[in-house]
């Protein structure tokens, strides 16, 4: 390696001078490079944070060129392939339907860049479908409530008249009001709330009010009901409570309806546990189809019934501060509630 050379012509003054400004040139090079190295490591720990702040976010983001090519987006937007397709960068709001969501779109340009998130808001959008839908129901059942009842007691009066032959159709037609009535009932119960009033009941008024509403319930097969209620007494609304197991009865009973068998069974039984009582509605009927959706409210996968059933017997089970679980093999539904 050659060493570096003064010049000759420079005298030892000169010399001192030119060293002391190399050495000083050597210094502030790697003063340079250690600022250098170090502004290389904050950038990258920046860019590490923007990286990690964007995947924490739960919409999907996307950062686009001038050219509409993606420079940054997170893993929720990758997640969605074709979303973007489909989303117009030039609104600053818009709600954009896509693969059975919906998606609240922002958009906004910086210098040449253009930001676009995609919020999920099907929820959103469930629930405000459902509130309109509820609404809607409590109107028409508000309506339909007058004439009903002024039917029903034009039927209690042609009872009375009709004759034997054709009872069975008067018969008939009182099961039908009944299933319209209940229809109504629960609609008004379900957009109002569920309000109960505590009093002591014991389990055979329950089993009672049961046995007389299938009695008013229409269905064609043969069906055998066993009841299997113990001798105890429970804190609760009577008539809130056992509208929550007929409604539980009803199901197994529409669920017999839609078999291929001729007939069928239907049985309830009581069982205590500690301070807890147990109500298990058991049935062989077609098994459950999507049991997670069993209880939103006007999803019905049956011929009848309007999909407010079970979904109003949940909330009269967790204003007793009960519980329901659900078992698919056996098939049955289980209502634990407190005793006191």
């Amino acid at each position: 390696m050659n060493e570096f050379k003064l010049p000759s012509s420079m005298n030892e003054e000169e010399k001192e001078t030119l060293l002391s400004q190399l050495e000083s040139l050597i210094d502030q090079t790697y003063s340079v490079e250690k600022e250098y190295i170090a502004l290389t490591s904050a950038y990258n720990q920046l860019q590490s944070l923007i990286r990690q702040i964007i995947e924490a976010l739960p919409n999907a983001l996307w950062v686009l060129n001038d050219d509409g090519s993606v420079f940054l987006q997170n893993s929720e937007a990758e997640s969605l392939d074709g979303l973007l397709d489909r989303i117009d960068s030039t609104l600053r709001e818009s709600e954009v339907a896509f693969d059975s969501r919906f998606f609240l779109v922002k958009s906004s340009c910086n210098d040449s860049k253009t930001i676009i998130s995609a919020t999920d808001i099907t929820e959103q959008k469930r629930k405000e479908r459902l509130a309109s839908m509820g609404q809607m129901a409590a109107h028409l059942a508000h309506e339909i409530r007058n004439p009903i009842g002024s039917i029903a007691l034009l039927v209690s009066s042609l009872a009375k008249r009709v004759v034997p032959k054709n009872q069975p159709i008067v018969d008939e037609i009182k099961r039908s009001l009944f299933r319209v009535e209940r229809i109504i009932k629960t609609t008004l119960m379900y957009s109002k709330g569920v309000h109960p009033v505590f009093t002591n009941i014991s389990l055979s008024q329950l089993e009672k009010e049961c046995q007389a509403a299938v009695e008013s319930y229409s269905f064609m097969k043969d069906i055998h009901f066993h009841y299997l209620f113990e001798d105890a007494t429970i804190r609760g609304d009577l008539g809130l409570l056992s509208l929550a197991l007929q409604n539980f009865i009803f199901n197994a009973i529409d669920a017999i309806e839609e078999s291929d068998e001729d007939e069928g069974n239907v049985s309830i039984r009581s069982e205590t546990r500690g301070e807890t009582i147990r109500f298990i509605i058991e049935d062989s009927g077609v098994p459950l189809e999507n049991p997670d959706r069993l209880f939103e409210a006007f999803h019905t996968t049956k011929t009848k019934g309007h999909g407010l059933g079970l979904v109003l017997s949940r909330q009269i089970v967790e204003a007793h501060h009960g519980s329901i679980h659900i078992d698919t093999e056996p098939k049955r539904f289980i209502v634990s509630l407190p005793k006191s």
